[in-house]
Formats: C-alpha cells, sequence, structure tokens
C-alpha cells in the first residue's frame, strides 16, 4: 500500500513545488492537489460536510489553478506521481485540458495521476455551462474525447457537450494511459461509473465502511469485465498503525494524507514526523 499527500493549495504558505520536493524526499509516493475554478458567493448546493451554503475552508475560495501548481512541481521532482484529488474537467475546454495533461506528462516523464469529481457545487459548474443533472454525462464526455487525443493520430468525438471532427494534437502522453481515478462518496451506482469509465476510487475524507465498499467494487467491476483489480485511494485517514493495516487488507492500494498550509519549514517538519510514524524515513 502506497502513501500520498494532498496540500489544498493556496496563494499562503508552503509553494506546491516545495511541498512536492519536501514529500518526494519524505518517501511519499503520489503529491495530489484539488481544483476549484471560482466560488459563487449565492449557492443552492449545500458543500458534503457543513450541509449548507458554508464552507469548512476559506482555501476553497483561494485554491491555485491545479496544473500550474503541478507544472511548477516537474523540475524538482523525479519520482512522485503529480496528481489532482480531485479536478473538475468539465469546467475546462476538453481540447485544451487534453493539451494540458498529456504536456504535463510529457514534461514529467509519465507521472500524471489525473483525479476527477463530478462536482458538489452544481453552481460552479453553471457558471461554465453545465448542468447539475447532466455533470455524470458531461464528464464521461470529457474523459472519452480527452482520451481520443491522447491516443489517436486523427482523433474526433462527438457527443452532447463535446464535439470536434478529426483533429491532431501533440504531445501524446508518455504513458500509454494516464490513469484516471473518481473522487465521490462510494455508492452502487458511483461504482458502476467508475468501473465502466474510470480506474479506481478516491474516498472521500469522512467516507466510512471502506472495506466493505472496496469489496462492492470489485464486485461490480468483475462483472463489468473488467480486468485486474482497481485502484482504491484512501482520503484523509489518521496514521494509525491498526487502522493502516486494515486499509491495506481491505485492498486499498494507497492512502493519502492532508498537509496544512504552513510555511515550509513547518510543513517539511510535518511530513518529517508523518513518515516516521509510517515507518518511511526521511529521505527514502
Amino acid at each position: 500500500m502506497r502513501y500520498g499527500i494532498v496540500l489544498f493549495t493556496s496563494d499562503r504558505g508552503i509553494s506546491p513545488a516545495a511541498a512536492a520536493q519536501a514529500a518526494e524526499e519524505a518517501g511519499f509516493a503520489t503529491f495530489y492537489v484539488p481544483e476549484h475554478t471560482h466560488i459563487p458567493v449565492r449557492r443552492d448546493a449545500p458543500h458534503p460536510r457543513t450541509g449548507g451554503s458554508s464552507l469548512p475552508d476559506d482555501r476553497y475560495l483561494r485554491t491555485l489553478d491545479p496544473w500550474v501548481a503541478l507544472a511548477s512541481a516537474v523540475p524538482v521532482t523525479s519520482t512522485i506521481r503529480l496528481a489532482t484529488a480531485v479536478a473538475l474537467p468539465v469546467e475546462s475546454d476538453p481540447i485544451t485540458l487534453a493539451k494540458t495533461v498529456a504536456t504535463l506528462d510529457h514534461l514529467s516523464g509519465g507521472r500524471v495521476t489525473l483525479g476527477v469529481g463530478f462536482g458538489w457545487n452544481t453552481d460552479e459548474l453553471a457558471d461554465h455551462g453545465v448542468p447539475g443533472k447532466r455533470r455524470r454525462t458531461a464528464l464521461r464526455e470529457h474523459l472519452e474525447a480527452m482520451r481520443a487525443l491522447w491516443i489517436e493520430e486523427e482523433a474526433s468525438y462527438a457527443g452532447e457537450f463535446v464535439e470536434f471532427g478529426p483533429s491532431w494534437a501533440w504531445p501524446k502522453p508518455v504513458q500509454p494511459k494516464v490513469p484516471v481515478v473518481v473522487g465521490a462518496g462510494g455508492t452502487e451506482r458511483t461504482f458502476r461509473w467508475i468501473a465502466r469509465h474510470s480506474d479506481g476510487w478516491l474516498t472521500t475524507p469522512a467516507e466510512g465502511d471502506i472495506a466493505g465498499k472496496a469489496a462492492q467494487l470489485r464486485e461490480i467491476w468483475r462483472a463489468e469485465g473488467r480486468e485486474g483489480e482497481p485502484e482504491v485511494i484512501a482520503l484523509g485517514p489518521r496514521p494509525d498503525p491498526d487502522g493502516l493495516a486494515a486499509l491495506e487488507e481491505a485492498g486499498v492500494t494507497e492512502v493519502v494524507f492532508g498537509l496544512p498550509d504552513r510555511p515550509a519549514g513547518e510543513v517539511e517538519a510535518w511530513l518529517d514526523r508523518l513518515a516516521g510514524k509510517l515507518g518511511q524515513p526521511a529521505g527514502a
């Protein structure tokens, strides 16, 4: 089971480049950042944790662009994977985003993992022209269109939200397949979507019964005719040895811990302490 780090990036505290470099030096496998283009002041969509219009963290208002943030980490890292937890592809033009992701994968030597979400903030999606009730369809189309641009020499796509004629687009990603994981609550409906359109599940921070839900995902995965095993990435648990052992036994492939947005020195010390608790000495 791997260990990763997520930094809820903002315009204060440690920079993404410094955080990714420190995480790599501490032996972590993946560095994640989130995405929100903006937060509408008036919202009808409740936040999943607060249940209303209030936000649990003001970093939602201050989030850095994920692709610029991850690109800044490329020259100061060499092994850590660069990922999103989560990106919102439907808020971007899919042709442009496909180019951005492919370029990041090219420049990083094939280290990109695309974590995506359906988008809890339907008011934010609406400002991008995406109806909340069609966000799953929109995400599927964006992913299918981007994969076509990544893989095919002459790519085209025709859907409800995405349409373009035969086109050339390089660079292609270094990886034969850019891994895609879906960050969402663990329900049968979500697991069927994951098994049909992605490579795994990224849990919500307060997800319960991960073992049972991971087993359900694997059952649906096989029923959909998928080979191998889905990625199961647990977001937010404590670094408790017994709890981590239980997650590994349940088939969790990676556990992701949240970083504080504090000055670099404090974050580096925090990472060293966490690495020690996990039994991976700093510098691994």
